[in-house]
């Protein structure tokens, strides 16, 4: 990650703690992910050379910045969702000024009928928006993960109830190895010791 987009993420970061700390409406607060997070993310990502990563929740682009700068050393590609147009529009010049724009579709609408109308296959998924539709979206994406897909969620431990049901949809699943960890808001692990499709 070169100095100018460390620069961009601090920025970020700084606009996001202010920004939501002024704002009274969820919908319109920035919910970036903690900093450590985004850091455990990335390692994930890079130390299993991933390549295709979804993530269902843009917002201003932080995290979809993270996650679009570990697959660029993989000439990988991230499609990343958001419901809002506005967020989208600052993400889009964010990822600009980082330079990454070109690895990232952004698309804009509804989270679970956007998933189930993508026809690529992922070897990462990021969930970090509408925790109670994810179950859904994990059955929808299903046939369109790789063989040793990796899936991640945020704020297992700050909104526990509303999470539930993904938790336990994945790990209803004997295939994956699953794990929580306390960084952050609490991030979910769960990983598909497959063949990898290369």
């Amino acid at each position: 990650m070169t100095p100018q987009v460390r620069s961009l993420l601090g920025r970020l970061e700084r606009f996001g703690r202010e920004h939501d700390a002024a704002e009274t409406a969820h919908a319109k607060k920035m919910l970036n992910l903690d900093r450590e997070t985004a850091e455990l993310v990335a390692l994930f990502l890079q130390l299993g050379r991933r390549r295709s990563v979804l993530e269902i929740g843009t917002s201003n682009g932080y995290s979809t910045i993270w996650l679009a700068a570990s697959v660029e050393a993989f000439d990988g590609f991230v499609v990343s969702i958001d419901r809002s147009p506005e967020k989208h529009a600052m993400a889009r010049a964010n990822l600009s000024e980082a330079g990454l724009l070109d690895r990232v579709t952004l698309l804009t609408g509804e989270g679970t009928e956007l998933v189930a109308s993508l026809t690529q296959t992922f070897e990462a998924v990021f969930f970090d928006a509408d925790r109670t539709s994810a179950p859904e979206q994990f059955r929808a994406l299903l046939p369109k993960l790789a063989p040793d897909a990796l899936l991640l969620a945020d704020n297992v431990l700050s909104h526990p109830a509303e999470v539930a049901g993904y938790v336990a949809e994945v790990e209803g699943h004997s295939e994956f190895l699953t794990a929580t960890l306390h960084v952050g808001k609490g991030l979910h692990v769960a990983y598909r010791p497959g063949r990898p499709a290369r």
